[in-house]
């Protein structure tokens, strides 16, 4: 396997070198029949919101959501989802699962999960369900040690997807994001409209990207409806901002010396 350098002058992976450059990896999802089972769930708990039973060809289910849903009750919808899958113990290990080895050999093999689960349902012309351009980590919110596990539980392409900027135009248009101030959000999307990545991703796939360069989404102008999730990782011991271990992030991968020394109470500490 070819390797490139990283900036501590250790051999970085291809899955590295990629995702330095473009800011995003795509890879097939490392366990199908976990993957499966992720959209089963949903598609599940969209069936049992709508009160229907569940079709037999669930990808066709999802891509067709909007001929069954009005753009006026989809957050309710969505929130009627989630309530289940939260509820549900298999769903964030079967998350994990699908892109475990991949975010271990991006973030490290000691890792915080996002307790909470990130739908997205955009239909087809809908303008409510926008996520402008944006980072996450301009403010204060989050950390710029997260990566995002974003799944697609049907095709997309073009709008149905997200878009990103990679890495090096990000860096030369941030120090630039205070001469749009006045202007707002959609004439900075304008002008690195051209710089933009707008990412194919075919079901069976998983991608892994960095929040700190700009993306979001646009009206999706395919026929079909979008499904994504969104899922936060990071290094157990690194930074945390206001997104706290606990409150936001939950522990899913620790290792025996951390277990010692995340327990380890001194003596005269008054415990044990």
């Amino acid at each position: 396997m070819a390797t490139s350098t990283s900036n501590n002058g250790e051999p970085a992976s291809d899955t590295g070198a990629q995702f330095l450059s473009a800011g995003y990896v795509v890879r097939p999802a490392e366990d199908r029949a976990a993957l499966d089972r992720v959209r089963q769930l949903t598609a599940a708990a969209a069936a049992a919101a709508l009160k229907i039973a569940l079709p037999n060809d669930i990808g066709a289910f999802l891509d067709t959501i909007h001929e069954r849903v009005k753009v006026a009750d989809l957050n309710d919808f969505r929130l009627a989802i989630l309530d289940k899958l939260l509820a549900d113990p298999q769903f964030r290990p079967a998350y994990f699962a699908c892109g475990r080895k991949l975010v271990e050999e991006v973030v490290g093999n000691e890792l915080a999960m996002q307790r909470n689960i990130g739908l997205s349902v955009q239909l087809p012309n809908d303008d409510s369900s926008l996520l402008p351009l944006h980072s996450d980590t301009w403010g204060s919110e989050c950390s710029p040690f997260e990566v995002v596990l974003w799944i697609p539980l049907v095709d997309v392409v073009r709008t149905k997807s997200m878009f990103l900027l990679p890495p090096e135009p990000d860096r030369q248009w941030r120090a630039r994001v205070h001469e749009f101030m006045q202007q707002g959000t959609e004439a900075l999307f304008k002008a690195v409209e051209p710089e933009l990545a707008f990412i194919p991703i075919t079901y069976g796939e998983v991608m892994l990207f960095t929040p700190t360069v700009m993306h979001g989404n646009r009206v999706n102008r395919e026929p079909g409806t979008r499904w994504s999730f969104n899922m936060r990782f990071k290094g157990l011991f690194t930074p945390y901002a206001n997104k706290k271990l606990g409150d936001y992030f939950s522990p899913v991968s620790v290792r025996p010396a951390s277990q010692i020394g995340l327990s380890f109470d001194m003596p005269g500490s008054g415990d044990g």
